[in-house]
């Protein structure tokens, strides 16, 4: 058989052999081979490459180091959970040797597994960032990944801040770009997987042919993550899906590309190529769309409370109802949750803590707060006085708020034991970049979560040295301060 050239593909070559038409078997081909996403392909790989040496916007800078405290704090937080636990039980039995941090043990391991490990640490609950319609967990995948990498190949936290920044870049962009475009219905690892790999290979310094060659390794990666993890109620096929799947994609893909390995020059534009086979109807140019002048991360949400995206918003209502009138979780007789019609079955008597909206309310009335140790303590949930708020508390799925989507907005309506009545629309969740949380709101949270594990003077000395990254020599000396004994 002669050397097929050109466009004669293999697959080409035995469609035409069995009879079938080459417009029909290549339907969207002229979508499929535009210029533009050629043209998208190169600014694509070239912005990439050029990230670890490009000076960010000051104001950029902090959000990652924000960012980073918070995923940081999330995987310290986690190890205390049961995926956190069944994590580290996979470092210790099986992980190699070598030079990378596991968080929250004395383990060091090579920088694949750490990023399995540390992945799962990030989103072994609900407290780590999200994206305001949900599907995207990014922090939890790409920290780790640039965690890992950047221990292997010893970097400094300036370019470490700027391979976190890169990876939300190309992550988050990946995941809007097929959002509703895609013929799977759930593909909850785009964001991972393109967010890890572009931050490991800002870490490892790949050229723009190389990072073309990434593209490719992490696209073939990505499709993946259905939603079957949402039957998992231990959360641990969830740490999987969101942290561990995405930032070892990304590690591997940016190990191989450097090493050696090579590619396909160009997965999107070329016949088979990404768009063709998971989303037909994307706009591939929203990839480089804003790149260098719109960040990610920027828009990106720190969770104030350590529980579900769609508790965020009803939680902050109930903050904002007792500055308006201070009560008592004795003075209400009746409190109704109003909510999306998406959002409401997900928290409606959840089993777990940190997903149960009813829980948290009562959490809420009787503590006046929600700790990340409360929104995690299955047995309080059986509490006397718990059972006796939460009995109290309707949750309502109204089909007005779906619409209102990415925005995550909640009704709160309480009714008192006097006769009187409070509503509050609350559209504007605490931590989103319409609302976002001030440096000591951050640091805040992360003490609450990350004292109880490491001790306060270690979590004070580790808040210091992340909100001053860019004076670090090498995140290597992050290692004592991540780790116990």
């Amino acid at each position: 058989m002669h050397q097929m050239t050109g466009h004669l593909t293999r697959r080409r070559f035995v469609w035409a052999m069995a009879g079938i038409p080459a417009g029909a078997a290549l339907s969207g081909q002229a979508h499929a081979a535009s210029p533009e996403a050629a043209d998208m392909m190169a600014r694509l790989s070239g912005y990439m490459s050029e990230a670890g040496g490009r000076p960010l916007p000051e104001h950029v800078v902090v959000d990652t180091k924000h960012h980073v405290l918070d995923t940081l704090a999330a995987m310290i937080s986690g190890s205390e959970l049961p995926p956190g636990r069944q994590a580290l039980q996979f470092a210790r039995e099986f992980a190699g040797q070598g030079i990378a941090t596991i968080v929250a043990s004395p383990l060091h391991c090579a920088p694949i597994d750490a990023a399995i490990v540390n992945g799962a640490l990030a989103q072994a609950d609900e407290t780590d960032d999200n994206y305001s319609a949900g599907g995207a967990h990014p922090g939890c995948a790409v920290v780790p990944a640039a965690l890992a990498a950047g221990e292997q190949f010893g970097i400094d936290g300036t370019r470490f801040l700027r391979a976190v920044t890169l990876g939300y870049d190309v992550g988050m962009r990946a995941m809007k770009t097929m959002l509703g475009r895609t013929v799977l219905r759930d593909t909850h690892n785009i964001v991972g997987s393109f967010g890890a790999s572009a931050a490991a290979a800002c870490v490892a310094d790949l050229n723009a042919q190389q990072m073309r060659w990434l593209i490719d390794y992490a696209s073939q990666q990505a499709g993946a993550g259905y939603g079957a993890w949402q039957h998992d109620t231990e959360h641990t096929e969830k740490a999987f899906v969101f942290g561990s799947m995405g930032a070892r994609n990304g590690v591997t893909a940016a190990l191989l590309i450097k090493s050696g390995w090579t590619g396909v020059t160009d997965v999107f534009s070329d016949h088979d190529n990404f768009f063709e086979t998971y989303a037909p109807k994307a706009r591939p140019a929203d990839l480089v769309d804003g790149l260098g002048e719109r960040f990610e991360v920027s828009d990106t949400i720190i969770k104030k409370w350590s529980t579900g995206g769609p508790i965020q918003s009803p939680l902050d209502a109930l903050v904002n109802l007792r500055e308006r009138r201070p009560f008592d979780a004795g003075d209400v007789k009746q409190l109704v949750v109003r909510l999306s019609t998406s959002a409401a079955p997900k928290v409606d008597n959840a089993e777990s803590p940190d997903l149960c909206l009813q829980y948290l309310v009562a959490v809420m009335l009787l503590d006046r707060t929600v700790s990340f140790r409360a929104a995690h303590d299955k047995a309080r949930m059986h509490n006397p006085a718990i059972l006796r708020e939460r009995a109290k508390v309707q949750v309502v799925a109204e089909d007005g708020l779906e619409h209102l989507l990415p925005r995550r907005v909640a009704i709160v309506e309480v009714a008192f034991s006097d006769g009187t009545s409070l509503t509050e629309q609350n559209d504007t969740v605490r931590g989103t970049p319409e609302n976002p949380m001030s440096r000591d709101e951050i640091v805040d949270k992360a003490r609450d979560l990350i004292s109880p594990v490491l001790g306060v003077e270690k979590c004070s000395r580790l808040i210091d040295t992340v909100l001053g990254l860019d004076r670090l020599a090498t995140v290597r000396d992050l290692r004592p301060l991540l780790q116990r004994p």
